[in-house]
């Protein structure tokens, strides 16, 4: 019993605590050390209970003062994400600031709203912003142009648009910014943006290769697509080399159709003329007057005559210009090769062997992969899909990488086991060392009572009493003594009485009940009267 009460205590001391307990909530997560450093300072300051996960990146708090206290941190300024904003100037006196204090206060401001907002992009964990602004000297015409660097942390790979996205909001953002000087590096050191403009030295060449390796990286993203659903995953290693022209060509050419004419304009001229001549020669009668009529009555002459007709046409020939600009980044040559892993089948004894994938399977990934690159043989492409055996199974690869699996367990998995475990322990020894001993108590105490019902109603004697029938004390081996008798004969005795007093009570009741009804039914409109009357009477 001893045993049983001590664990009857702690069950119910656990079972308290744990109902008492407050339902804890997370204030924020993801927090830098000086952020949660900070929040802690004020929580233990207000004298609020709290609890820190995760390296102390995530601070949990009552729920029920979750939004409070948010409401009050952030009028405080917190969590500044790791990052000095604007806020750095409410800080600080500025009447006896320098201008060099000011400039400085005004970059780290600056790079502290860029961060912040950078941070709020998708998959963007954290960030971290470095502006170079130079400043504009006297007597100088040159200008030195700014420039941008930043790191991120994202959760996954930024897409080439988001990147995009991030140097034109830090270009913005700053006066005389370049978008293509901002450079973004990932938390691994792999660029991202080079941040080298086009017109400076070796600008070309940087962004030449960032789009050929944008050009290769997203061949290489729908290839792995494609085969994924085809052989699973991890069961296949793409590779592409491309060679892109980025040479940008203006073309200019004129064509002329000779059987396009078209007369532009017609000139004709006609000409007519006629002379005559006397063959003889001169003589006195020529030189008399009306010599010539009298030749041309009947002297012998000499008459000529000519016409001549010009005709110039003049055609217009059609004539076609045409201008063709070559946008650089055309393709040159596409080299791709594909590497797939064979098929695993169990044999009698459940051990996974290896088989190579029949040829018609692989002439059709093959085909697959020509018309997602799309395969171009004068080009010289070439594309090469090879089955070979991977040195470990994919699977198992695949399995090791993605995190715990259905039955991996972490610390705080097990911990809540065990906590359930010692409930459900507890509760079963509460039902079997209290629970039941106490019922089987109060049944055995309760048995003589139905043993007398069960007799039905006692017949009763020549003075009224009720004569009791039983087994004699020998055979009931602790019977009753008399005065017990007489006890239970007097407790039955009241029973009864109680019972007929009951009857006789209800039927009264009963009686009335009735009476009622029926004046009801008799006069209805009269006691919907008495019932108005008595809702509007005064409580």
């Amino acid at each position: 019993m001893g045993a049983v009460a001590a664990i009857m205590v702690g069950f119910l001391a656990f079972i308290t605590l744990r109902i008492s307990a407050d339902t804890m909530a997370p204030l924020y997560t993801d927090l830098t050390f000086d952020d949660s450093a900070a929040i802690v300072s004020e929580l233990e300051a207000r004298n609020i209970p709290y609890q820190t996960r995760r390296d102390g990146s995530a601070i949990l708090v009552p729920s029920d003062d979750v939004l409070r206290l948010r409401f009050q941190l952030a009028e405080q300024g917190l969590p500044t994400g790791g990052s000095v904003g604007y806020e750095i100037f409410d800080k600080t006196d500025t009447l006896g600031a320098t201008n060099f204090v000011q400039n400085i206060n005004h970059l780290r401001a600056l790079e502290g709203e860029l961060t912040r907002t950078i941070r709020a992009i998708d998959r963007v964990v954290a960030a971290r912003v470095h502006l170079v602004i130079p400043e504009r000297e006297l007597f100088r015409r040159e200008r030195k142009e700014p420039s941008a660097s930043i790191v991120v942390k994202s959760r996954g790979a930024l897409d080439s648009s988001q990147i995009k996205a991030i140097q034109h909001l830090v270009a913005t953002a700053v006066e005389g910014l370049d978008p293509r000087r901002v450079s973004i590096v990932d938390e691994t050191g792999r660029l991202l943006a080079s941040g080298v403009a086009i017109d400076s030295p070796g600008g070309v060449a940087g962004d030449s290769d960032e789009r050929n390796l944008a050009f290769e990286t997203r061949l290489k993203r729908e290839i792995e697509e494609i085969l994924t659903s085809v052989v699973g995953p991890g069961r296949a290693r793409v590779e592409i080399s491309a060679e892109l022209d980025f040479n940008r060509i203006t073309e200019t050419s004129e064509e002329f159709d000779p059987e396009g004419q078209v007369v532009r304009s017609t000139q004709t001229r006609e000409e007519t003329s006629s002379s005559s001549e006397d063959e003889d020669g001169v003589t006195a009668g020529n030189q008399l007057p009306n010599a010539d009529q009298q030749g041309a009555d009947g002297g012998p002459s000499n008459q000529q005559a000519s016409s001549s007709t010009e005709e110039i046409v003049n055609y217009e020939v059609s004539k076609t210009t045409k201008t063709q600009v070559l946008e650089a980044g055309r393709i040159k040559r596409l080299s791709v090769a594909v590497l797939v892993d064979g098929v695993y089948t169990p044999d009698a004894q459940g051990n996974l062997g290896y088989q190579p994938r029949p040829a018609e399977e692989m002439d059709r990934i093959a085909a697959l992969v020509r018309s997602a690159v799309g395969f171009d043989q004068t080009r010289g492409d070439i594309v090469e899909v090879v089955n070979l055996r991977f040195a470990e199974r994919p699977d198992l690869l695949a399995g090791s990488e993605d995190g715990p699996g259905l039955f991996d367990f972490t610390k705080a998995d097990i911990m809540q086991l065990i906590e359930l475990g010692v409930t459900l322990l507890l509760g079963l020894l509460v039902l079997l060392f209290a629970v039941r001993p106490l019922l089987k108590r109060v049944f055995a105490e309760s048995d003589p009572a139905p043993a007398i019902a069960a007799e039905g109603t006692p017949a009763l004697n020549a003075d009224g009493t009720p004569a009791l029938e039983g087994p004699s004390a020998e055979e009931t081996e602790g019977a009753l003594t008399m005065a017990e008798k007489a006890a239970a004969s007097e407790s039955v005795v009241a029973n009864l009485e109680w019972i007929e007093k009951a009857k006789a009570d209800g039927a009264v009741q009963l009686k009335t009940i009735q009476h009622v009804s029926d004046l009801i039914e008799e006069y209805p409109n009269d006691a919907v009267a008495l019932v108005r009357s008595w809702l509007q009477e005064a409580a």
